[in-house]
């Protein structure tokens, strides 16, 4: 069983690229693991329709569901301190990118 946290937006979501950098800008870069169900390249950028994708940092892995003016981050019920602060920081930038606001987690 996984936790989600919400991050809604007035309108789209930002990019993936414009997140990535702001991740990076703060010191937290990201590597791509899964793009749509497919394995990906670390470096890979999704394209514009994504729909999933899932990205790894510090040995923690974090599933994103984009869907209209929202994503979902995903994490497991039982992460580690590493998996909760990338789905935390994640949050945080994407809300952050998109002007966006970060719901209370929940369970998946």
């Amino acid at each position: 069983m996984g936790m989600n946290q919400n991050v809604v937006f007035p309108g789209e979501p930002p990019s993936w690229p414009a997140v990535a950098k702001l991740l990076a800008d703060k010191g937290c870069p990201v590597q791509m693991r899964m793009i749509d169900g497919e394995l990906a390249f670390p470096d890979e950028t999704p394209p514009d329709t994504w729909r999933e994708i899932r990205v790894a940092a510090a040995g923690a892995m974090v599933t994103i569901r984009r869907q209209p003016n929202q994503v979902v981050l995903v994490a497991w019920g039982n992460a580690d301190d590493n998996q909760r602060a990338l789905w935390n920081a994640l949050a945080a930038t994407w809300a952050e990118a998109g002007g966006g606001i970060v719901q209370a987690a929940g369970p998946e």
